[in-house]
């Protein structure tokens, strides 16, 4: 790897260490083992730096949440069985992405501090409602953009909204199976059992 690679790989590492906020070009520094004046001349500055390395977290989570949904829900489950399906796996992954959980609800707490990074991460909420909507409806994204901001903004709500409550008590956090007899209900089905 070259010092572009080792300071992303550094600043990554440093998000789920330290957060966004309390990491510093000397802690990416001494992550990556390159040299400060690496971090101006490939990335411009430490917050954009950081900004990539959250960006590229958020991302991998969302390809190992398709690649591991590929294999978990096959793509004629009926759309019950599929969202509890889908609900489970996401729960499931929170573990290995507890910390790029964390950097993203420390960052919201700045977003007016940062008004770089609301930008990019405005930009990047419509990419990944555009996503969300295609997992769960188990279609390509491209011919559905108008699912975006209906059912992606709908899984995206729900999706902050089950990270914050298995962040803060795990034990007690919705399942796969609390979400989908959930949405039964709200949608007028009978209860199950």
């Amino acid at each position: 790897m070259g010092h572009r690679e080792d300071l992303l790989a550094g600043a990554k590492r440093c998000l789920y260490e330290k957060g966004y906020m309390r990491t510093t070009a000397r802690d990416i520094v001494a992550a990556s083992g390159t040299n400060l004046g690496s971090i101006g001349y490939h990335y411009g500055s430490k917050d954009a730096l950081m900004q990539q390395a959250l960006l590229e977290s958020i991302e991998g989570w969302g390809e190992e949440l398709s690649g591991a949904l590929a294999e978990a829900v096959g793509d004629r489950a009926a759309p019950p069985e599929r969202f509890e399906a889908i609900w489970t796996r996401v729960i499931d992954l929170m573990e290995s992405h507890r910390m790029m959980w964390a950097a993203n609800f420390e960052i919201l707490a700045y977003l007016d501090e940062l008004p770089e990074i609301r930008k990019v991460l405005a930009a990047a909420q419509d990419e990944g409602r555009s996503g969300l909507a295609s997992i769960f409806l188990g279609l390509p994204e491209e011919g559905n953009e108008h699912l975006t901001g209906t059912v992606g903004a709908l899984c995206q709500a729900l999706l902050v909204g089950v990270v914050g409550q298995w962040m803060l008590d795990p034990d007690n956090a919705p399942t796969g199976r609390d979400l989908a007899e959930g949405m039964r209900v709200l949608m007028g089905a009978r209860p199950a059992g």
